[in-house]
């Protein structure tokens, strides 16, 4: 038996988002500052930069993290690796080299709390039934999934994508039922959902942060000929056919902001 006080009746702290045993939780003001950043941390908080966590009530299930994702856990809850033997550790460890994932992601089961690491990137959380056969990820966005989803790895249809296309040769695919916690470089409230319809959309630039599995991603000549693309500034495009939906970004996704990364930023004395 056990209380938690002064976290969601906290005056600071808001709900953002909420679905099934998960809550996002943001810190309006961070007042844990020091006078060498308190200047930085004030405008930050105003610009929408703020702590934000993953808040997990377990009720006898299971929960997959990335590794290195929790913070803490009360209760009855156990954590165990995501492995099922030598073969699946092996199998797991390629997936991990190519797609810049944690090689093995450990696994929470139980009934109680789990709270995972804060970060200054916005977490989504997606329902994995509504993406029909699954949502394809952009690096690095990966957070934690109910233990019903199932996460694999994919490679481009074909080599261009890849080398023009700034998206890798490899990207990490959920599917099936249940939810999943994304990190995203931008607030769910600025992510454009596009349903294509047996449609195309070309992209000038890495802003799809998700999409759906069964579109085909393809990198063309934004001209059909070079001389036109010359012309018209734009190059090479990023484009994906088919019927599904895209969550498109009005920033470009940039993978050197990493959870740590961002925390350290405004952690240290020089706020640099």
């Amino acid at each position: 038996m056990y209380q938690i006080k002064n976290l969601l009746e906290n005056d600071d702290i808001r709900v953002a988002e909420s679905k099934g045993n998960i809550k996002i939780i943001e810190y309006m003001s961070d007042l844990s500052v020091n006078p060498a950043n308190c200047i930085t941390q004030y405008y930050a908080a105003r610009m929408n930069v703020r702590k934000r966590q993953a808040l997990i009530e377990l009720q006898d299930d299971e929960y997959i993290l990335s590794a290195g994702a929790m913070q803490w856990t009360i209760g009855n809850i156990q954590s165990v690796a995501d492995v099922k033997g030598v073969g699946d550790f092996l199998g797991k460890a390629i997936k991990g080299s190519v797609t810049k994932e944690s090689t093995v992601k450990p696994k929470y089961k139980g009934t109680g709390t789990l709270m995972l690491e804060p970060t200054y990137k916005h977490l989504l959380i997606e329902d994995l039934s509504s993406w029909e056969s699954g949502i394809v990820l952009d690096d690095g966005m990966f957070l934690a999934c109910e233990s019903s989803v199932r996460y694999d790895v994919i490679m481009r249809s074909n080599v261009s994508s890849a080398l023009l296309g700034n998206q890798g040769l490899f990207s990490l695919k959920l599917s099936g039922n249940g939810l999943a916690i994304l990190e995203s470089p931008v607030p769910r409230e600025e992510l454009i959902e596009i349903e294509l319809q047996n449609d195309v959309i070309r992209i000038d630039g890495n802003f799809a942060v998700a999409w759906s599995d069964t579109l085909e991603f393809t990198v063309e000549k934004s001209s059909k000929s070079l001389v036109g693309s010359a012309i018209s500034s734009e190059g090479f495009v990023n484009v994906y056919r088919g019927t599904g939906k895209i969550l498109l970004a009005p920033v470009l996704s940039d993978a050197k902001y990493t959870r740590n990364s961002l925390l350290s930023t405004f952690n240290t004395p020089s706020g640099k």
